[in-house]
C-alpha cells in the first residue's frame, strides 16, 4: 500500500443507532462529506480527499451495508437500504464528529444519498454535489430501452424473483474485475475485501431494491409536493460514461429540483471514466474546491 494513502486521515469505527460506520476523517476547516458509489468503499476517494484536507475537514464513510460499515436487517420492502435510512446515518456521523452544517458529495449511489440528505435535512447541508447522477425518480421517469441496454444493472441488482447475489457471489472478482493499476493498489484491496463478502454483496443489492420502490416514492413525492433544494447545487459528470448519452445536459434535468436564484445550479463534463475520484482526481478536487469557495 502506498505510503500516501489516507496520510494524517484517521480511521474510526462510529455507531450510528441501529448501525456501525467504518469513517475516515481528516483536514480542517469547513466540513465535507464524500460519499462513494457502488461497488466502491470509501477508499475511492483516497487520491480526492487529501487534496481537499488542505482546506477543508473532510469525512469519508463507508456507507451502510457497503464496505465495513454495517446494515439492518432485510426488510420486505427494503427499506433499510432506503436512502432516507443511510442519509439518516451519515447526518448522525458528522453530528457525532462535531459538524452541524457541511457540505456533500455523492458519486453514482451516494449521490441519490447526497440528494436525499438535502432534500430531509436542508438546515444541515451547505452544498450538494452531484457526480454522475439524476436523481432516481427522474432516471426511472425517463427510463426507456436506451437506458435498460446501458444500464441494466439496475434491474438485474434489483431482482427479488431470481436474486442476483448467487451468480456474483460465485464469482465477484469476475463479476466487477477490480483493476489495481486503475484504482490504486489499498483502493483496490479494500473493494476486493468488500465485495468477497456475500453480506455486502446482498446489501449491495438491497440498495437497488430500495431504489426502485421505496426512494423512487421518495422522489416523486417530493416532486408533487413542489419541495426542492435549498443549497448551491454542482452537477459533474464524466465523458466517458453515459450521462450525456441519456439525459444530453444533465444540468437540465436537475434544474426543477433546485429553488432559482443566481449561483444555485451549475455544472460541466469532466474528462472521465464513471469513478471521477479515481481517474481524474485533480480535476475533481479542484472543480469541488471552486464550487466550495464561491462567494
Amino acid at each position: 500500500m502506498s505510503s500516501d494513502f489516507f496520510a494524517d486521515f484517521q480511521l474510526e469505527y462510529v455507531q450510528v443507532g441501529a448501525v456501525r460506520l467504518r469513517v475516515r476523517h481528516g483536514g480542517s476547516g469547513p466540513a465535507v462529506l464524500l460519499l462513494h458509489g457502488h461497488p466502491r468503499t470509501h477508499t475511492t476517494w483516497w487520491q480526492v480527499a487529501p487534496l481537499l484536507a488542505r482546506d477543508f475537514t473532510v469525512v469519508c464513510p463507508d456507507l451502510r451495508g457497503y464496505g465495513a460499515s454495517t446494515t439492518e436487517p432485510t426488510r420486505d420492502d427494503h427499506a433499510q437500504a432506503s436512502k432516507r435510512a443511510v442519509a439518516g446515518d451519515v447526518l448522525a456521523l458528522m453530528r457525532a464528529l462535531g459538524h452541524e452544517r457541511f457540505a456533500v458529495v455523492g458519486h453514482d449511489r451516494g449521490a441519490y444519498v447526497a440528494h436525499r440528505l438535502a432534500m430531509d435535512h436542508p438546515q444541515a447541508v451547505s452544498h450538494l454535489t452531484i457526480l454522475d447522477s439524476v436523481a432516481i425518480g427522474d432516471a426511472l421517469e425517463r427510463a426507456d430501452a436506451g437506458f435498460a441496454q446501458l444500464w441494466w444493472h439496475w434491474f438485474f441488482l434489483g431482482q427479488t424473483v431470481k436474486p442476483a447475489e448467487p451468480l456474483i457471489n460465485a464469482d465477484p472478482l469476475g463479476w466487477y474485475r477490480p483493476d489495481a493499476a486503475a484504482m490504486g493498489q489499498g483502493n483496490h484491496d479494500d473493494l476486493v475485501a468488500a465485495i468477497s463478502d456475500p453480506a455486502v454483496v446482498h446489501a449491495m443489492c438491497e440498495d437497488y431494491r430500495a431504489g426502485l420502490g421505496v426512494d423512487r416514492a421518495a422522489d416523486d413525492a417530493d416532486r408533487a409536493a413542489g419541495r426542492r433544494l435549498r443549497c448551491p447545487l454542482l452537477v459533474l459528470w464524466a465523458s466517458g460514461d453515459d450521462m450525456g448519452t441519456l439525459y444530453g445536459d444533465p444540468v437540465r434535468v436537475w434544474q426543477p429540483w433546485v429553488e432559482p436564484g443566481p449561483g444555485r445550479l451549475s455544472g460541466h463534463v469532466i474528462d472521465s471514466g464513471h469513478h471521477l475520484s479515481e481517474d481524474a482526481p485533480d480535476a475533481l478536487a479542484t472543480a469541488l474546491r471552486n464550487a466550495l469557495t464561491a462567494g
